[in-house]
């Protein structure tokens, strides 16, 4: 078994004063050779986004990229038709397939809107373009699939053979996440986490290979995201 941490600390850093992005792996202007993907898991970005601001209308294609709320709500317009706000315990996910336009702002005009952009690459080039939502229970502790290749659980559908877990665990709790794949991320949102033996703070990734299962303990409140990769 082999784990790699990705330091919150390390991470590239785009500061364009309406936005603030900390990227897990290689985007944009910033390039690391040693940071350009884990096995189709392209894109990590935590994004903070200033009120009444945002992304204008751009295109996409050959990508499922995946919306995860921290704080605030956002506002997502696209070339389907879809207008919808995304906020925490939601989850959005668009399947760009053939091509897909679309836009993304803070729906507030007071408040800054924080979240997670995935991207993950399909397993298949091509495709009508899809768009996904769903809201997710945050009362109850435990492990969550919100995304898989299958809708188990009422997950939402991607084109791509993988899974990816919402954790959540108060002060002191712990869980045993099973592995079908050869790789697993963690990216740790919230709080302190021991991952087979390696400590996380907010903010950090943790690239796991070779592992069959993953012990999870929290030091406080913790949210986190587990992706089970190829």
């Amino acid at each position: 078994m082999q784990l790699t941490i990705r330091p919150s600390t390390q991470r590239g850093l785009a500061d364009h004063g309406w936005l603030r992005s900390r990227h897990s792996f290689s985007f944009g202007h910033y390039h690391d050779r040693r940071h350009m993907g884990f096995g189709h898991l392209r894109v990590i970005n935590q994004d903070v986004v200033a009120p009444g601001r945002g992304f204008g209308t751009h295109p996409h294609r050959d990508m499922e990229i995946i919306s995860y709320v921290l704080r605030g709500a956002l506002e997502h317009r696209d070339t389907l038709g879809t207008g919808s706000v995304i906020r925490p315990g939601e989850v959005q996910l668009m399947s760009a397939g053939s091509g897909i336009a679309h836009s993304e702002y803070n729906a507030s005009a007071s408040e800054p809107v924080e979240f997670l952009q995935i991207w993950v690459l399909p397993s298949e080039r091509g495709g009508p373009p899809r768009y996904a939502q769903a809201a997710f229970d945050t009362s109850t502790p435990g492990l969550r699939c919100v995304v898989s290749p299958d809708g188990r659980g009422g997950s939402l559908v991607a084109r791509q053979d993988f899974c990816l877990y919402r954790v959540l665990l108060p002060e002191g709790g712990s869980l045993d996440v099973p592995t079908e794949r050869s790789r697993s991320w963690v990216q740790l949102v919230a709080g302190e986490l021991l991952v087979n033996g390696a400590g996380l703070r907010a903010g950090d990734g943790l690239a796991v290979e070779g592992a069959a299962s993953l012990s999870l303990t929290a030091s406080g409140a913790v949210e986190a995201l587990v992706f089970d990769l190829l």
